[in-house]
């Protein structure tokens, strides 16, 4: 298994790593992982006052200042808000950007939610680690393939339901207790979502809707976890020579395994 201790989370907008994923990925700086944080979506829908222009600057410096919280490097949006397609050109420049951090470890979107940014998101990143190691598959800028073991882990959709209300159970549960100041610092840091969401979607007291979903999940706990990050792992073909866990052999026990 490699040795490689990087950890890369991936959300389609800004914002959506620090209210699903940014719990876990700060263990993992805590275990020695370096830390990036990448959005497919550049953020520009994201606001009923400021331009096009404006606001894609304003949600960078946003994102940049909540991942420096955790000692995180941020990679900046690389297409418009609902313009995240499952196609040739983004996947190559998606794929870039996987063989330029060379994670080991990949948290991303549930492959089922409630919108197809975050859905294709999920696809484009287990392509692209997929196919990071492939030579004749060019990167948009081009980069070496690359080698090392990924293991991809899929964190809960808004909700824990799928589009058609189903509930989606995770295979495992990360104490992200010690965590939920860091997580609630990092999503203040996204000022100019607040009155966004407040408009659009009725979201009044988004730091208490974080920490809301993270009671919900801290729920399918058979212990007494007060708030949680659930994963489910991606089969390993194709991403790691041999199967494993690195994300649960870094937290110990802050990681519970949820039965079927």
């Amino acid at each position: 298994m490699s040795e490689n201790k990087v950890a890369l989370a991936v959300g389609a907008h800004p914002d959506d790593v620090e209210f699903l994923m940014a719990g876990t990925l700060a263990l993992l700086g805590d275990a020695g992982y370096e830390l990036h944080i990448m959005t497919v979506g550049n953020g520009n829908c994201g606001t009923a006052e400021y331009t096009h222009e404006e606001i894609i600057r304003i949600r960078g410096r946003e994102a940049r200042n909540a991942a420096a919280l955790i000692g995180a490097t941020y990679h900046r949006g690389l297409v418009n808000d609902i313009e995240i397609y499952y196609e040739d050109e983004l996947l190559r420049r998606v794929t870039a950007r996987v063989r330029r951090i060379k994670p080991n470890i990949v948290l991303t979107h549930s492959p089922q939610d409630y919108m197809e940014d975050h859905t294709n998101t999920s696809r484009l990143m287990v392509s692209a680690c997929f196919c990071r190691s492939m030579r004749n598959w060019q990167s948009v800028p081009r980069e070496a393939p690359t080698f090392q073991d990924c293991y991809i882990y899929h964190a809960q959709p808004l909700g824990n339901l799928d589009p058609l209300r189903n509930p989606i159970v995770p295979s495992l549960l990360v104490d992200v207790t010690s965590k939920m100041d860091v997580k609630a610092a990092m999503l203040r840091e996204h000022r100019s979502q607040k009155d966004w969401l407040d408009v659009s979607q009725g979201k009044d007291a988004y730091i208490d809707a974080m920490r809301d979903m993270a009671e919900q999940v801290a729920d399918m706990s058979d212990s007494t976890v007060r708030y949680a990050e659930g994963w489910r792992q991606h089969l390993h073909v194709g991403l790691s020579a041999q199967d494993g866990d690195p994300l649960s052999d870094a937290l110990g026990d802050q990681v519970e395994r949820i039965r079927p």
